[in-house]
């Protein structure tokens, strides 16, 4: 039992938790200042201003005074498995080159998938390791973990197996989902989506089922289209893995209509989600995950998140953090530079970096936290990239 006092502010989010994190006005951050909280790793036994706190209580009290405490902040969407380095296309884009020019100097997915394939299980680890030791001194407690930076069968059984390793390792510390996602891309080996699913992903997948929490795929004009979707997913299902899926993020391909129809997690990018998305988010427990970083480094306009907001969606922010189209890890920065651009409140954005990423997850809302010292909520968001986390 932890029992935690004095702390100048606690965000319950109790008035977001109560609305399923949907439609949020600025008081759903459900404040106490000078607050105290009791809890253990399974539930809250108390909350509330720290003067009435019950004296049952008062024998193991920690002060947090000068300290603001929220809901454990949730990355919902990393490919943080990877080798090798794209500094160079960045410089690339910046000056001019499109995405086709930087294919044909090398570039693009096969400029990571060649390296990571080259590295080995154990160098895979430990660099990743190092990656989410970094994002975890943001505030960060629980982080989303994509495969698919091989492309082959091997290679994506040794992505799984880091990614199991990973989650063994950190736990309980740090909560890390394993996300297979081979149907990334499709190799240039292949003559079509389908050959590749049918050789690499679906053989692989019920192989390594038993170590999977969720399965992706991306949906989009020249990757995988609705029945390559249609196929990983009946598998998907067959085997009891819950499902998410990367939608609308370059066309409108009615993603978003389609992982609400399938009742997946989440739908991550939604750039070009158009109304009737929207719509379909509203009246769905699927999550609308947005990666504003990815729009920001790849230069591109951003998601209608206020389109979704007002729908009623249940909106979460996440970092997509890769080597490729956003090498950004941290998700509290990444949060704070959308909030204005998206319009969102306060409310809205905490709840869109904690409970409803958590929900893009499946997961159990226990009661972990993020610690800052700061004196205010509004202190974090307003310090952009300045790193007030600390572990109580």
């Amino acid at each position: 039992m932890q029992v935690w006092t004095d702390i100048n502010e606690l965000a319950t989010l109790e008035g977001a938790i109560s609305k399923d994190g949907r439609n949020l006005l600025p008081e759903d951050l459900s404040i106490i200042k000078n607050a105290a909280i009791v809890f253990d790793e399974a539930k809250i036994h108390w909350v509330g201003a720290a003067q009435d706190l019950p004296t049952m209580y008062h024998s193991s009290m920690k002060s947090l005074k000068g300290h603001t405490v929220t809901p454990e902040i949730v990355d919902s969407h990393t490919h943080l498995v990877f080798a090798g380095n794209r500094a160079n296309e960045y410089s690339m884009r910046l000056n001019g080159a499109d995405y086709q020019a930087i294919a044909n100097a090398g570039g693009g997915i096969l400029a990571t998938t060649t390296p990571t394939n080259a590295t080995s299980e154990d160098d895979l680890f430990h660099s990743a390791m190092q990656r989410i030791e970094r994002i975890y001194s943001y505030g960060v407690g629980t982080i989303e973990i994509k495969s698919g930076y091989s492309l082959t069968l091997e290679g994506e059984k040794k992505l799984s197996r880091v990614i199991s390793r990973l989650k063994d390792h950190f736990s309980p510390r740090i909560r890390i989902t394993n996300t297979f996602m081979a149907a990334h891309a499709v190799p240039k080996s292949f003559k079509s989506a389908k050959d590749y699913l049918n050789a690499i992903v679906l053989p692989l997948l019920n192989e390594i089922h038993r170590t999977i929490d969720a399965v992706d795929i991306f949906f989009e004009q020249s990757y995988f289209l609705k029945d390559d979707c249609d196929l990983l997913f009946s598998k998907a299902k067959e085997l009891n893995i819950p499902l998410k899926l990367h939608a609308d993020e370059f066309n409108d391909n009615k993603g978003a209509v389609y992982a609400c129809e399938n009742k997946a997690l989440s739908a991550d990018h939604l750039l070009c989600t158009s109304d009737d998305g929207f719509k379909a988010f509203a009246n769905s427990k699927t999550v609308a995950t947005l990666l504003p970083g990815t729009g920001y480094f790849l230069g591109k306009p951003q998601a209608n998140a206020r389109a979704l907001l007002d729908a009623g969606a249940k909106v979460a922010i996440a970092s997509d953090y890769n080597p490729g189209s956003c090498h950004v890890d941290n998700l509290l920065l990444i949060a704070s530079m959308a909030a204005p651009n998206y319009k969102m409140n306060l409310a809205e954005l905490w709840a869109a970096i904690t409970i409803n990423a958590n929900d893009a997850l499946g997961l159990e809302r226990l009661p972990r936290f993020s610690v800052f010292k700061s004196d205010s909520l509004a202190e974090l968001t307003y310090s952009w990239g300045r790193n007030f986390c600390v572990r109580a």
